[in-house]
């Protein structure tokens, strides 16, 4: 069983940042597709970036690309979204979400990656509110 820990949502201005965490086991996290979903109002949930913690392949939707950088903490086997030049449209729930090993790896490609489906584990959403 696969745990998630997610942290680090907020309240920010246009224009502003944040950073939100993803927190896994030391065992989880040495070979994983984590990989951040959000879900905004009257929308449907969307993948945002993949992150294959075995590899450091990184994959950004379009409408995030330039904007926001994922990258990981060996130390504390943590995941991190870091978002910024923040626009009103961010405005979402945002999930954590794992394929672990030996799966991980097809999950994080083109194609893959952005399909909830492939997904076992999930962590609570964080609300991230961009608002003037």
């Amino acid at each position: 069983q696969v745990q998630l820990v997610v942290s680090g949502g907020g309240s920010v201005q246009p224009g502003g940042s944040l950073r939100l965490s993803c927190a896994a086991d030391a065992d989880t996290f040495r070979s994983v597709c984590l990989t951040w979903f959000r879900q905004g109002p009257g929308k449907e949930r969307e993948g945002v970036g993949a992150y294959y913690t075995g590899t450091f392949r990184t994959i950004y939707s379009d409408s995030v690309k330039g904007r926001f950088t994922i990258d990981q903490d060996d130390y504390s086997n943590t995941l991190y979204l870091k978002m910024s030049s923040l626009k009103p449209e961010d405005t979402a729930m945002y999930y954590c979400a794992a394929s672990p090993s030996p799966l991980g790896s097809r999950t994080c490609s083109a194609g893959r990656w952005d399909d909830s489906n492939e997904y076992n584990f999930w962590s609570p959403g964080t609300q991230v509110t961009v608002s003037s």
